[in-house]
């Protein structure tokens, strides 16, 4: 399996040659800000366009990809091609519309009105955006684009087939085999046919390759829902993706049967089930769903409240319901709290947290098990993905979307099913895999990285986030110098902000401020100019090689010179 170093392949602004290639700006080595480009000559042909959540905080709401390359090149771009509506495939669209000109975004069904939504909150960012379906057809100079229908916990999830001079490249997009689906079926002939006429390259959805068990069927876990539902006698708060529109519906049905009304609380899920009300995707009788005033005065068995905070985060729903804190819900004796989903890598941290708050607010908890089955993954495991592989039989293979233990295995599976170890190519984010008439090779990198937005849809610089990290880390340390004409005429003064306490640590802020002092005096009588600037620095530097060998901490340094 070919797998190189990044910093070992030259960086490329822009290419001028005939070649066919292949690169990620994101959803390599995570899970999330998916996006993909395919390149040939003078097109660019974009696959998703997706956001990240982070991990931890200093102020960051999303994580999108550096799109650097994208605006250099833009003038090739042809189209943005969405397979679904998730947030880490639709997401960065805003974002990626502000800095690029993009022609065209092409979009199917659910996917169409959820971006619609989303740009609704962004003045002055323009779209053409076009409907595809399952039989849609887009000629370019380099590239045939086509698709199939694939299954995933959203409905109209597609797959995109590319076809260039060299065979096809097949993007699966995110995708799982269920047998008894609750809308469409995969498009398994389509899948037979491409391998029929040549499949040069597959990228394949990676998230679930760590795991053998067979993906369980939408259907069977909206049996599990309703025998739930009818064991609980008091009010239900369930919890799911606000993106997943097969499980709401399978919450909405249980509610029906056993005769409850809904109330949904989270913005993401108010616009989720209002969209695809429109669409006819989620369904119920007039009068199943209430609001606020009117759920205080049906009785507890006769109530679900559907929220997002399904992974723990702070500002959601069932975040807020936790921590007493949510200004229309209050937990209640008797309540049972349904969690309706899986932990996203990274997250299982919050969300017990959460799930203690609620045991401790005196609440019955159910999360997905084997005995419960609240859930269903989206993504195909070890036998779905050989199962794509086996349809599509490509000559190579790229596994996408997953972290790196997710995308090795997957190249592993790959090889399993025939496909060479030479032709099994693991890239990190930029890589760019080319393709030529008589040679593939991983052979240059362009551009690529994370870029941070704030709470204002306003891009984080890296140094702040640096800054940012440290104090949470490590905190601040000011050091105030009292000179006249540059002369110190007193000791520095000390101030500690998250780092030690002051009147706990009086000797170790006595021997700063003398290493401090002597640091400045040193300049001071050495130098024929005084340079402000210049002392600060070597202050910031020498005071943290000084404090990390005492503590084994880098706090902020923020040397103040009042010059008299």
């Amino acid at each position: 399996m070919a797998v190189k170093n990044k910093r070992q392949l030259p960086l490329a602004e822009r290419f001028n040659d005939e070649n066919v290639k292949v690169f990620a700006l994101g959803g390599l080595d995570e899970v999330g800000k998916n996006m993909y480009v395919i390149e040939c000559g003078d097109e660019i042909i974009i696959i998703d366009s997706g956001i990240m959540f982070p991990d931890t905080g200093y102020g960051v709401d999303y994580i999108i990809p550096d799109y650097t390359y994208l605006k250099n090149n833009e003038d090739k771009i042809v189209g943005l091609f969405i397979s679904h509506g998730h947030e880490d495939h639709i997401g960065g669209i805003p974002y990626l519309l502000r800095k690029v000109k993009i022609p065209k975004v092409y979009a199917s069904g659910l996917a169409v009105n959820l971006i619609k939504n989303k740009l609704s909150e962004f003045k002055n960012v323009p779209i053409n955006l076009v409907e595809y379906n399952h039989n849609s057809v887009y000629e370019f100079k380099h590239f045939q684009i086509s698709f199939f229908r694939t299954n995933h916990s959203i409905p109209d999830s597609f797959g995109i087939a590319v076809k260039t001079k060299y065979g096809y490249i097949i993007h699966t997009g995110d995708f799982k085999f269920d047998f008894t689906p609750l809308f469409k079926h995969t498009e398994y002939a389509k899948l037979t046919a491409f391998s029929e006429k040549g499949v040069l390259c597959l990228l394949s959805d990676s998230t679930n390759a760590n795991i053998s068990k067979f993906a369980a069927s939408e259907k069977k876990i909206g049996e599990s829902i309703k025998g739930i539902f009818g064991q609980i006698k008091g009010r239900i708060i369930i919890s799911t993706f606000a993106s997943n529109v097969h499980r709401i519906q399978q919450i909405v049905e249980a509610s029906i049967e056993h005769g409850r009304k809904i109330i949904v609380f989270g913005r993401s899920m108010e616009k989720t089930v209002n969209v695809s009300q429109q669409l006819n995707y989620i369904t119920a009788p007039p009068g199943t769903f209430i609001n606020a005033k009117e759920f205080p005065h049906l009785p507890p068995e006769k109530i679900t409240i559907l929220s997002t905070g399904s992974q723990g985060e702070p500002l959601a729903a069932l975040s807020r319901i936790a921590d007493g804190t949510h200004r229309t819900i209050k937990i209640i004796p008797g309540d049972t709290i349904v969690f309706s989903s899986s932990p996203i890598p990274g997250n299982q941290e919050a969300i017990n947290r959460t799930i203690n708050k609620l045991y401790r607010a005196g609440c019955n908890v159910i999360v997905n098990s084997p005995l419960t089955d609240t859930h269903a993954s989206g993504h195909a495991s070890e036998t779905e993905l050989m199962m794509m592989l086996s349809l599509t039989r490509p000559k190579y293979f790229v596994p996408i979307h997953g972290e790196f233990s997710m995308l090795k295995r997957h190249a592993e599976l790959a090889v399993a099913t025939g496909v060479e170890p030479n032709n099994c190519f693991i890239l990190d984010k930029g890589e760019v895999l080319t393709f030529s008439k008589n040679k593939v090779a991983v052979t240059h990198r362009v551009q690529s990285g994370d870029v941070y937005i704030d709470s204002y849809n306003f891009d984080i610089d890296n140094s702040i986030i640096r800054e940012r990290r440290i104090l949470s880390d490590d905190g601040m340390l000011a050091v105030i110098f009292s000179a006249k004409q540059y002369k110190l005429n007193k000791e520095p003064n000390i101030v500690s902000r998250g780092f030690i306490y002051v009147k706990d640590s009086e000797e170790f802020i006595g021997d700063i401020s003398e290493k401090a002092k002597q640091i400045y005096n040193d300049y001071y009588n050495r130098t024929k100019r005084f340079h402000p600037n210049h002392i600060i620095n070597i202050i910031n530097n020498e005071l943290t090689e000084y404090i990390y060998e005492k503590t084994e901490k880098k706090p902020m340094i923020v040397p103040i010179i009042m010059n008299f």
